[in-house]
């Protein structure tokens, strides 16, 4: 644009991972909003993306999901402008967001620096709740821990990262933990050494996994991934996958100095509710990307 300032777009939507409309819209507004609030970005306003089975379902389903959708837009501080419906056999929802950035404030996931800790400011698990939701094997409790992380907006952490000098940026979705630490490892040209004890988890998640309550997208992502990961031998294959976890609207995953990593998952955890931690540190690049102790 004139002057100083970029434009950053994203697109996501997905199909249904909760029984409710209303709160599907919810999640799959907080998830398209995320790539926007990992680039230091402001959204400016969105456009909707619906696939719909117009004879088969009834309209105030639809009618639903778009209230979640428009609800949660209105909670980011932006309108929904219009977007495009197709007649779909399953439904489908999600966001196109534009938004603003300062060139001096963009972040991106190529400028982490040795030496930087790695932030996490969501739990993990959402795609074993998502699965085990279908398997019918979550509880109640643990499906409203997970819709309410979900449909949490990731704008307080991404504004907080101006005040913190934060390095790098990703937002954690399909690819998993494992998936997108690579993508800013490799982009960066540093590894990450990071502890599995310091990584929080939603509540039951290694039960519902040990119980097989893995995503097919999990497992490819793993599969994929443990070509640049040194695991530790004390590690088992469920642990493994849980950090392979493909998310829905996770958190952001920041590299930071290491002097302001403490006070930003503070004020991150107060703003959300959401437990959010330090749980790695970089290096320069050694034989693997990652190193999980």
């Amino acid at each position: 644009m004139d002057g100083d300032k970029f434009i950053v777009q994203s697109v996501d939507f997905f199909t249904p991972i909760v029984d409710d409309p209303y709160q599907f819209g919810q999640i799959a507004a907080a998830n398209a909003l995320s790539d926007i609030y990992a680039m230091g970005a402001k959204p400016l306003f969105a456009l909707n993306i619906v696939g719909f089975p117009i004879d088969e379902l009834s309209k105030d389903i639809l009618s639903a999901i778009l209230k979640g959708g428009s609800d949660k837009a209105e909670e980011a501080g932006i309108p929904i402008v219009g977007g495009h419906s197709i007649d779909d056999k399953e439904p489908k929802y999600g966001l196109v967001v534009s938004g603003e950035v300062q060139k001096s404030k963009l972040i991106k996931n190529s400028e982490a620096k040795e030496g930087d800790a790695l932030v996490l400011t969501k739990p993990l698990g959402s795609g074993i709740i998502s699965t085990a939701i279908k398997n019918g094997e979550a509880s109640e409790k643990m499906i409203n821990e997970a819709i309410n992380c979900m449909k949490t907006l990731n704008s307080f952490a991404g504004e907080l990262m101006h005040e913190f000098s934060v390095n790098a940026s990703t937002d954690i979705t399909g690819f998993g933990l494992l998936g997108h630490l690579y993508e800013l490892c490799k982009a960066s040209k540093v590894s990450a050494k990071i502890k599995f004890d310091s990584i929080p988890f939603l509540n039951g998640i290694s039960t519902l996994a040990s119980n097989g309550n893995i995503s097919g997208g999990t497992k490819r992502n793993l599969e994929y991934i443990s070509d640049f990961v040194d695991f530790s031998k004390q590690l088992n294959n469920t642990e493994k996958l849980l950090l392979s976890d493909a998310q829905t609207s996770g958190g952001l995953l920041v590299a930071l100095p290491q002097s302001n990593a403490t006070e930003y998952a503070k004020q991150c955890t107060e703003a959300t509710g959401f437990e959010s931690k330090q749980i790695g540190i970089l290096s320069s690049y050694r034989d693997k990307y990652i190193i999980v102790d």
